[in-house]
């Protein structure tokens, strides 16, 4: 790692709350002269004599001039999330007094953050590790339960805690094989070549657990991409605008008039969900529409779930060509039946081919079957029957959507991996140690063992920060906002 010691003389100060008009705004500085910038212009106690964690009342003066009564906070190093001085500065939430206070401020001395750059110099600083430092990031772009436990279960180190066990059972390996090359004359062998095959099966299947867990780490941190489609007019704008409670699309008797996807996320069991309403899936001459169906392809192919929608109206044949359509992506789908007003003896029997074909468990409507009017959806298998339009049996459809993602099956305190780096590195490290268990079955010599070993450490450290160059750094604190 670089040498950040210059870089960290300064002091940095920066709006740690949200830009705009607020009952508050808090200011952070950060840095070794920060208690002693703010006491130069703090109309109170003397700040430098004080406790940290500690939180005074004053003024802010710009010389004779009273910029705004404040409220303190002391934080002394290395007890701050900086493990620097951090002092942070509650104002009134007036646009031109936070400006007025920063601008001062960078005058006595202090100068403006970089993008995330308080929490780099808290990773810096040995406060948090790299991945806990990625999932501050995270906590604070979390919009939903699911999304919330996983961020915090990183940031507490659950994850590289995880790792630093791994890395640690690898270091004594490899430190064994280095001492093999010292007496490489003498032909001893310090490192067990069985044990060593014992250790990396064992990791092996942590980094595989882990790896096949950035699927759902990845849509609780990032939300459900759902497609809603279907034959054009069958209902799939007024059934996300149900969904929504809200005339988020615009619903017409005329075919087509979806000519693009219209999204939008709301939360279900405390998993955030991307709706995303396709244009109809049809053969067109409008190059416009057209158009709109290939990007209904492309995003059914994008989906984790997909509502295939159709109404009684339909052709049987072409609801069966749709349905085999999807069931060759792979992907979980559910057929639902809007309009179930117009539903008739007739098509109830032609509901069951159809659940038939997608091999559920009864071809015969559910005991509800005759009740039309009520708010449930009903079902044959898993075959459901809304009105979009009334919206009755859209509270079994979200729950039918909960179950089909299953991701509340997942155990809040297992580790799971979000973040696309990290599969990355993850998905390295297993190569390197299959390098390991091969080159181990062959006649080779130590240093190629050792020079496998630590590619896998180095992945590891990636991760962790361990390992880490400055375009790393900057990549991954770019994306953080100023004040963080």
């Amino acid at each position: 790692m670089s040498d950040h010691s210059q870089y960290q003389s300064d002091t940095i100060i920066a709006l740690a709350t949200p830009s705009g008009i607020g009952a508050i705004g808090v200011i952070r500085l950060s840095g070794p002269d920060a208690i002693s910038l703010v006491n130069e212009v703090f109309g109170g106690k003397d700040l430098s004599i004080q406790h940290t964690h500690t939180i005074h009342f004053g003024t802010i003066k710009d010389g004779k001039q009273v910029l705004d009564e404040v409220l303190v906070s002391i934080f002394i190093g290395p007890k701050s999330y900086t493990r620097e001085n951090v002092v942070e500065i509650s104002t009134h939430g007036s646009a031109f007094i936070i400006e007025s206070i920063i601008k001062l401020l960078i005058r006595k001395g202090a100068r403006p953050a970089n993008p995330g750059e308080f929490t780099l110099r808290a990773f810096l600083n040995g406060q948090l590790d790299l991945s806990q430092a990625e999932a501050v990031a995270d906590l604070i772009a979390s919009n939903s339960q699911a999304s919330h436990q996983v961020a915090m279960q990183q940031m507490r180190g659950g994850f590289s805690g995880e790792l630093q066990h791994l890395r640690d059972q690898l270091i004594h390996f490899a430190a064994m094989i280095e001492l093999e090359l010292d007496f490489g004359e003498e032909d001893v062998e310090f490192a067990n070549r069985e044990q060593l095959k014992g250790l990396i099966y064992q990791i092996q299947r942590i980094l595989h657990r882990l790896i096949q867990s950035f699927e759902q780490g990845n849509v609780m941190k990032n939300g459900v991409p759902v497609v809603i489609a279907g034959k054009p007019n069958v209902g799939k704008s007024t059934l996300l605008n149900a969904l929504l409670n809200e005339e988020r699309a615009i619903v017409s008797e005329i075919a087509g008039t979806t000519r693009d996807t219209v999204e939008d996320e709301m939360i279900i069991g405390g998993l955030r969900f991307r709706f995303i309403d396709t244009a109809g899936i049809r053969d067109t001459v409008d190059i416009i529409e057209a158009k709109g169906v290939e990007r209904t392809h492309e995003k059914i192919k994008q989906a984790k779930l997909i509502i295939y929608l159709f109404d009684p109206e339909q052709n049987v044949k072409e609801i069966e060509t749709q349905v085999k359509y999807l069931n060759e992506l792979d992907i979980p789908f559910l057929v639902v039946v809007n309009k179930k007003d117009l539903v008739n003896s007739e098509f109830e029997g032609e509901l069951s081919v159809i659940s038939d074909q997608l091999s559920v468990i009864s071809d015969q409507l559910s005991d509800n079957r005759q009740q039309t009017t009520d708010n449930r959806a009903q079902t044959t298998g898993n075959i459901l029957l809304i009105s979009a339009k009334n919206k009755t049996g859209i509270e079994d459809l979200k729950s039918e959507i909960l179950r089909k993602v299953n991701l509340h099956s997942i155990n809040t305190d297992d580790v799971l991996v979000s973040n696309i780096r990290h599969l990355e590195a993850l998905q390295k490290t297993e190569e390197s140690l299959n390098r390991v268990l091969v080159n181990i079955d062959n006649p080779i010599t130590s240093d190629f063992l050792a020079s496998d070993i630590k590619q896998a450490l180095y992945y590891l450290g990636e991760i962790t920060g361990q390992v880490t160059t400055d375009d790393l750094l900057e990549t991954i604190f770019s994306k953080f906002c100023i004040g963080k």
